[in-house]
């Protein structure tokens, strides 16, 4: 993509980026679903859980105990904050004082097996849905306000990233046998303008919450993930062609979309779609330039169902745990349907200095220092 492709009041934005950045406090409210769940569902009763070991078995500040993400370190969201200044992660927003938090760090509000639908997820009971984690936000945006009054929380809110992991599950669940749209099945495009819409809808909401600067991430290339190879039976070294193709139908719809939102809402607001496919798919496919000596394989639970990664206690410890690669940062995968923080370390840093191949208009970095007028102070 030109500058001369990018909406004009985008292309103004990332000719101020070209300045020196003004020196601007990094907070962060993340949406979405495993990929950057920080434990929210380790308070739900679910079957879509991360609080056992060998889970966060990398995770520094937890000294290697589980903290409910569904990896061995840290997610892309955690590595992107530490990178722009965070002094701490977003605390998940079902864990206890998590609110009196928000001002200072923001907060997580990502929850697994959720999706942009609300019906997705059903199989695994609990889990909070896109719109049920807005909810949340809102109750946190009350005590903020509260707190500090409306003028203060929209300038406070104008100036944080708000990131936006999700849809993984919709189009999982559209190919899963036991998938609610089991029965009389609807076309891919169908499901595809559907999640956009919804999502839309959502993103309009947060909008009107305060929201400002929008990271939105579209979903990765689940045709190469260890789950979908075995279970639709893909030969080694390739992917499911059916799966991407959906997925990237959707992200190519989804990218339409935000490029809509930017165009209405002027400089009132910027949605930066954030192109994880391409990001994961060169990673894949190249995996030993990266570094890696698995690209397709989990590190933990095997290569077959059930891929349960978790490690067994006492004496049984070594007869009852799953399978456990020797080097994290050797695999792509950390279990069948997550990256290790190896490659979350890769995405990060592509998402946050891209080219607007990888982010558009701008990338997070630009993102982060691009000042937007809190409403209040617009004439």
């Amino acid at each position: 993509m030109t500058i001369m492709e990018i909406p004009a009041f985008c292309a103004i934005l990332v000719v101020i980026q070209l300045h020196v950045f003004p020196c601007v406090s990094f907070s962060s409210f993340v949406f979405g679903d495993s990929l950057v769940d920080a434990g929210n569902n380790d308070y739900l009763f679910t079957l879509s859980k991360a609080d056992s070991p060998p889970y966060g078995i990398d995770f520094l500040p937890s000294g290697g105990r589980p903290t409910g993400r569904f990896t061995n370190g840290r997610t892309i969201p955690d590595i992107i904050g530490e990178d722009l200044g965070a002094t701490s992660f977003p605390p998940p927003c079902l864990a206890p004082n998590t609110t009196s938090k928000a001002i200072h760090e923001g907060i997580n509000y990502a929850s697994g097996a959720s999706g942009i639908l609300d019906q997705t997820g059903t199989f695994f009971i609990g889990r909070l849905t896109l719109k049920e984690q807005i909810g949340h936000f809102e109750k946190s945006r009350s005590y903020m306000v509260n707190l500090m009054g409306e003028e203060k929380t929209n300038e406070f809110l104008s100036k944080a990233i708000f990131s936006i992991t999700i849809g993984s599950n919709d189009i999982l669940s559209y190919f899963r046998p036991s998938s609610p749209f089991s029965g009389d099945k609807i076309v891919p495009e169908v499901l595809q303008d559907h999640m956009v819409s919804n999502l839309t809808t959502q993103l309009k909401r947060l909008r009107g919450l305060g929201a400002r600067k929008f990271v939105v991430v579209g979903v990765g290339p689940l045709g190469c993930i260890p789950y979908v190879l075995a279970t639709r039976l893909i030969p080694e070294g390739e992917c499911s062609i059916e799966v991407n193709s959906v997925v990237r139908g959707y992200n190519s719809k989804l990218k339409e979309g935000l490029n809509r939102l930017n165009r209405e809402v002027g400089f009132g607001a910027v949605f930066v779609y954030a192109n994880s496919y391409d990001v994961f798919r060169r990673m894949i496919q190249n995996y030993h330039q990266y570094g890696f000596e698995n690209g397709d394989g989990p590190c933990c639970g095997g290569y077959f169902p059930p891929f349960v990664c978790f490690e067994g206690k006492g004496k049984t410890a070594n007869a009852s745990s799953s399978f456990l690669c020797s080097d994290r940062a050797k695999y792509v995968f950390w279990d069948a349907f997550h990256p290790t923080e190896a490659a979350n370390l890769i995405v990060a840093e592509k998402l946050l200095d891209g080219d607007p191949s990888v982010c558009s208009p701008m990338n997070i970095r630009q993102l982060h220092h691009t000042p937007i007028i809190p409403i209040h102070q617009r004439s």
